[in-house]
């Protein structure tokens, strides 16, 4: 993982944080749209992937599991 890029990932997500929460079983992250920018590079360095490509599939048994709750985004108005 490239320590520099997750830092300033970091620090992106300081400057406008974002709210975790669990709702009807579901896990809602609501962010505006900087934070979700940053909170996607930092899955990304840490996916644990060696390519070079900008995706990476959450892996059962890896990042999740049968009964991980379901995740929704919710784009908070800025």
């Amino acid at each position: 993982m490239n320590y520099d890029l997750a830092m300033m990932a970091l620090e992106g997500l300081a400057r406008a944080p974002l709210a975790v929460r669990s709702e009807n079983g579901e896990l809602v992250i609501e962010a505006e749209a900087a934070s979700f920018k940053e909170l996607a590079r930092l899955c990304l360095l840490l996916g644990g992937t060696n390519s070079t490509d900008d995706e990476f599939e959450l892996s059962p048994g890896v990042h999740v599991e049968g009964d991980s709750p379901r995740v929704r985004l919710r784009l908070r108005a800025e």
